[in-house]
């Protein structure tokens, strides 16, 4: 077989191949035997039918029909491997010797383009400066933590008055459209916040001042249902004012809402989860800026295919999510007050950036012969598994019917290259104080666990 590159681009080839009709035997056979298997001829077992019976009753041209996907991807696979390529996606085959010409005992011949991974100088990584804010927790951050808690243990008390802003009210709906009821507008026994925007346009206001049994009569633009798109008179009627009225902060509190004996002990415990989180925060956050600054030092050119696939690709992953929220794209932006030019130019953008990044550190990988061992892989295949909601036996099973291993070593070995640069690099925080980027606080993690009941 014999194999040509012509490079058309920094991220493109064109590979010509030619393989004599002498070299195509083993995938004849192949295609032999499994026709052999398909078929009844009477005197033979089936997968016992002589090959010369096949070109009988079939012709020649059949076999090379049912030969000819695995001679293809044969000899691509074994140009690619010759010419030391490193492929991204399927090739496309622009020229080929047709199936009658094989048939007839000519060569084989295709020319197939191909994106490739572009060719990087990696860069000078060792001594990048950056700077990180400090790593600082307020009482202030302490006090929301507590509040927070406070208000998951909160309860609800019913009350003699009108409704205000962060109430919880009780209300029964009704909608019209052109003085007639819809069929789905009726709903009671609703519990809502007042202020939480979260229900229909305009609910905010009409509930604030009605107490109990009060009703009032506002305008909405209703955003799904039978009448989606219209305006609907809405009635609102408020049967029940509830405030929520939360713990005092005292040790009972504490060991209402913590494993803990003491309100000191708890904020002591809240005060190194949060110290914890923005170490985590302020490392990442370092690692960002060395990763932006090594990639102002080299050139990487993208594959526009591959990177329009990936585009496409995180478009219909989002859609799919939608869907089953009962909401399309066009929706979800319009909620999120977000048009669509500015969701495409920040998708590409982070496609193109994520594609950089992942580039550069492979070829960090390659050139520092960095590897991944068995119980690395198991870790990161069990944080993927948390991530995902699934256990590991079942993400582990998973991947493997997905042939999904070589993504995650990759993910693996890419964190360790990360590691390495990032542990390379000076950062320093507003106060001058030295921060390694380099350190592993992912042992620490079950230490810093929340404690809540």
């Amino acid at each position: 077989m014999k194999s040509a590159v012509e490079t058309l681009n920094p991220t493109r080839v064109r590979l010509t191949v030619e393989v004599p009709s002498e070299e195509l035997k083993p995938s004849l056979d192949a295609a032999y035997k499994k026709i052999s298997q398909s078929i009844t001829v009477p005197g033979f077992r089936k997968g016992k039918i002589p090959a010369r019976i096949i070109d009988q009753r079939f012709g020649r041209e059949a076999v090379f029909a049912e030969a000819f996907d695995d001679i293809l991807s044969s000899s691509y696979g074994k140009a690619v491997e010759e010419n030391e390529l490193r492929v991204l996606g399927q090739p496309e085959v622009t020229e080929v010797t047709q199936v009658d010409e094989l048939s007839a005992g000519s060569d084989l011949k295709f020319t197939a383009e191909v994106d490739t991974r572009p060719t990087i100088e990696v860069p000078e990584y060792e001594g990048i400066e950056v700077a990180v804010d400090d790593l600082a927790v307020t009482d202030e951050d302490i006090d929301g933590q507590i509040d927070q808690l406070r208000d998951r243990f909160g309860s609800l008390k019913v009350v003699e008055r009108a409704a205000e802003k962060d109430d919880t009210v009780v209300i029964d709906l009704e909608a019209k459209v052109d003085g007639e009821v819809l069929e789905d507008g009726v709903a009671s026994g609703l519990s809502y916040v007042v202020g939480s925007e979260t229900m229909l346009d305009g609910l905010d206001e009409a509930v604030t001042g009605l107490s109990a049994s009060e009703s009032t009569t506002f305008a909405s633009e209703l955003k799904g249902g039978t009448g989606e798109g219209q305006t609907a008179d809405v009635t609102v009627t408020v049967t029940s004012v509830k405030v929520k009225e939360l713990p005092e902060l005292d040790d009972d509190f504490a060991q209402l809402a913590s494993e803990f004996d003491t309100l000191d002990e708890l904020k002591a415990d809240i005060r190194g989860r949060l110290e914890h989180t923005k170490a985590h925060d302020q490392i990442n956050d370092g690692r960002d800026k060395v990763l932006e600054k090594l990639l102002e030092t080299v050139e990487i050119p993208l594959p526009e295919k591959v990177v329009e696939d990936e585009i496409q690709q995180r478009k219909d992953q989002m859609n799919q999510q939608l869907s089953m929220m009962g909401v399309d794209l066009e929706k979800w932006l319009e909620i999120q007050g977000q048009t669509a030019e500015a969701y495409n130019s920040e998708l590409e953008d982070s496609v193109r950036k994520g594609m950089r990044v992942q580039f550069l550190l492979d070829e960090v990988v390659k050139k520092e012969q960095l590897s991944v061992n068995q119980e690395e892989l198991t870790q990161h295949l069990i944080a993927r598994a948390q991530q995902s909601g699934m256990s590991p036996d079942q993400f582990a099973q998973q991947v493997m019917q997905a042939g999904y291993v070589p993504v995650l070593v990759g993910e693996v070995a890419r964190g360790k290259a990360l590691d390495l640069i990032a542990g390379a690099a000076k950062a320093t925080d507003a106060s001058g104080n030295e921060v390694d980027l380099g350190k592993d606080l992912h042992a620490d993690d079950e230490g810093h666990e929340h404690h809540d009941h």
